[in-house]
Formats: C-alpha cells, sequence, structure tokens
C-alpha cells in the first residue's frame, strides 16, 4: 500500500484553525495517523532550564495534525488532489494526482 502523504511532501490544511494553508510534512507517524506540518499548529510550551547555561522561557513548536484533515498538493498543477495509485513498468506503484494525472 501506497502512503499518501509522506515527508517532505507539500500539503494544505482542510480543516481547523490553520484551514487553507499550505505547508511541507516534518514527519509522518502512521500508526497514529497524524503529521508534523511545518508552521501549523503552534502550540506554546512553558520550558523550565533542566541544566546550567540552558535557557528556560516560553517556546513555540508545531503539533500532529490528523492525516485526515490534511490534502497533498500536486507539484505539477499546484493545487490540492486526492491520490490514486498506479502500476509502473517496472512493476512498483506510484501515487498519481487525480487532477492531473502526473505521477508525484
Amino acid at each position: 500500500m501506497v502512503a499518501r502523504i509522506k515527508r517532505d511532501d507539500t500539503v494544505m490544511v482542510t480543516s481547523g484553525r490553520d484551514k487553507g494553508k499550505t505547508g511541507k510534512v516534518i514527519e509522518v507517524l502512521p500508526k497514529a495517523k497524524k503529521a508534523f506540518v511545518k508552521g501549523m499548529a503552534m502550540v506554546t510550551k512553558h520550558a523550565k532550564p533542566r541544566r546550567q547555561g540552558e535557557t528556560g522561557g516560553i517556546k513555540k513548536h508545531e503539533s500532529a495534525i490528523k492525516l485526515s484533515s490534511l490534502m497533498p498538493v500536486c507539484s505539477a498543477c499546484g493545487k490540492p488532489c486526492r491520490i490514486n495509485t498506479k502500476q509502473l513498468s517496472e512493476g512498483r506503484h506510484a501515487r498519481v494526482c487525480n487532477r492531473c494525472k502526473e505521477v508525484f
């Protein structure tokens, strides 16, 4: 089975606070069905310095987004699209844009 969203893909958020924004996938957690997208779903965390010389304070970082709330953006047509799979001549499967039928 080919994964719908992979690391370094450009995706668009379809629901939630960041709806309509696009970003690059940093990490995918397939078992949890979640992904981390650069600059999306930012949360603040109050960090206490644990070692000497380390600084504390309020830090911002990305939190996980459900894969069902993300839609891949096609590199050829530049629009968010659904993903189909296509078997190539050498026997392996590839992801295909459902709009323009181009291989990702």
